[in-house]
């Protein structure tokens, strides 16, 4: 499954035909909606800037074990402003649940 938008990089024939051709669904967001993956979006640039260019894994193993640690981290304890300054596991179970 390929997710995009709908920018002509994506819609274009060339580009489509790739996917088709080789067994990929495609599924693209509605016009307008612009803000549907905003939430992924900002998780992935809070992992780039604050572990994987820090860290610039070198060995596969270091880069797996660096994000498995980052996402404990993430989810339990670092605070989100949005929720009120509270960690994903504490708005999603209403209290911390891990290590």
């Amino acid at each position: 499954m390929f997710n995009s938008d709908q920018g002509s990089q994506f819609t274009s024939n060339e580009f489509t035909g790739i996917l088709i051709s080789s067994g990929i669904e495609i599924s693209m967001d509605g016009r307008g909606r612009v803000f549907d993956n905003i939430f992924t979006e900002r998780l992935w640039r809070s992992v780039k800037y604050e572990e994987v260019y820090i860290k610039n894994y070198q060995v596969y193993q270091d880069a797996r074990e660096g994000l498995s640690r980052y996402f404990l981290f993430y989810n339990n304890r670092r605070y989100h402003q949005s929720p009120g300054y509270r960690t994903p596991i504490e708005v999603h179970y209403g209290g911390y649940k891990g290590k």
